[in-house]
Order: C-alpha cells, then structure tokens, then sequence
C-alpha cells in the first residue's frame, strides 16, 4: 500500500494519474495547503521541503519518497512500466520529465501566480511568463508532430507534461495554433486512469469552463495558500 499526500494541483495530479495507470494499490491523504498542513512536523518528516506530493510506500518498510518527478521515477522502477528498460529510452524518457519539471512547472507556475494571484499586475512579468509557456508548448508541438507520445510508448513523461498544460487556460495561454499538442492533450485525456486520477482530489475549479465566480473564488484561495506558505518560511 501506498499513502499519497497530495492536493488538487498539476503537481499532485500527476502521481495520482501515476497510480491510476499502474493500478497499485493507495490511500489518499489530502492536505490543505491554505492552512498549512503541509508545514506540519508529521509532514515535514516525509519531505523536509513542505510541499507536496510526497508518498510513503508501507511494502518497501514506510520508504519515504517527494519531488514529483522523483517518485514518477520511483513508481515506475518499483512497476517495471511506464518507463523503457534500455538505457537510451529510459534517458528519453527522463529528459521529457526533466523538461517539465525544469521549464513546463516552474513557467506555467509563475505565469499563475503573477496572471492570477499577484495582487498587482504586472504586465512585462506576465507576458514574460506566459510567452515563456508558449515557446515550451511550441517545442512539445513540434516533437509531437512525428510522435504520438513523447517517447513512443506513452509514459511518465506524458503523464508529467499533460498535468501542466492540461491547464494552460488557467495560465492564460491559448493553443489553438498547437495542434498536435492539442491531439496528444486530447488522447491523453481520454484515457480512464487519467480521468480518474485527475478526481485525486478533484480541483474546485473546471478549467474546461470561463466561470469568472468560479475563477474569482479559486483565485483568492490560492492567494491565500501563498500567503500562509510565506508566513511558515
């Protein structure tokens, strides 16, 4: 059994849809980022960085794991799937993930929290952002135009990159002009692991929808969450 201790972000969505595919066995421990139950000790024990995801795997002896793309990896290994066993595609593979965890998340994110958050908006720091987005999802773009996935066979990797930019909205960047992007996002999509670990938790916000009140009451709980993570530093 594996304890998963997650929220509804891109972040934790990928290692429930990880779980999902790979049909193991989980308990789900939702934490509430805007209280900071993610600074508690108990959590901090698990991943000293107080963020999540972070799982704990009760048939490797409560083995701790965190950062995402570390336990994509991990589960992967412990499974013998969603990941090549020669050397070449297995480096294919974890240079995709590498490229979500160092450009996809860390762009998609700043362009969330300056688009949607920052109380004040600065627009040379959004456009910065969300142009930075859009040049990544143009080189997804152009890889997907001879490959269904991003290394043949569907992967972590995907899994890792569609978690992102399934929310490209929220971010405010369109993809209409993407579209084996947008074919990859769509298959991906459609696959039932994947829509049933993005219910693991599901987000109070439906990013196929423009509900402004909805938008508005998402926006201001996050707001918050980043407030109290700034305040636990």
């Amino acid at each position: 059994m594996i304890d998963l201790y997650t929220a509804a972000t891109p972040n934790g969505h990928k290692i429930s849809i990880a779980l999902e595919e790979l049909a193991l066995p989980y308990s789900l421990q939702v934490l509430d980022l805007s209280k900071g139950q993610q600074k508690t000790p108990t959590f901090l024990a698990i991943n000293p960085n107080g963020r999540i995801p972070a799982i704990v795997d009760r048939d490797e002896g409560d083995f701790a794991v965190f950062e995402s793309g570390a336990i994509l990896i991990y589960l992967a290994e412990k499974t013998g799937r969603l990941m090549p066993t020669d050397m070449k595609g297995r480096s294919r593979v974890i240079q995709w993930l590498m490229f979500q965890m160092g450009g996809i998340g860390p762009m998609m994110g700043q362009a969330n929290v300056f688009h949607r958050y920052f109380p004040e908006k600065i627009q040379s720091v959004i456009d910065r952002y969300q142009g930075e987005s859009k040049r990544l999802f143009r080189v997804l773009d152009g890889h997907l135009k001879d490959h269904e996935y991003l290394d043949g066979d569907y992967s972590v990797a995907d899994i890792a990159n569609w978690a992102w930019v399934r929310t490209h909205r929220w971010s405010g960047v369109e993809m209409d002009d993407l579209p084996n992007l947008k074919r990859w996002l769509d298959a991906i999509r459609a696959r039932p692991a994947v829509l049933r670990g993005i219910q693991m938790p599901p987000s109070s916000l439906d990013l196929r929808t423009d509900d402004a009140e909805q938008a508005k009451a998402f926006a201001e709980g996050a707001r918050k969450m980043l407030e109290t993570g700034q305040s636990r530093k």
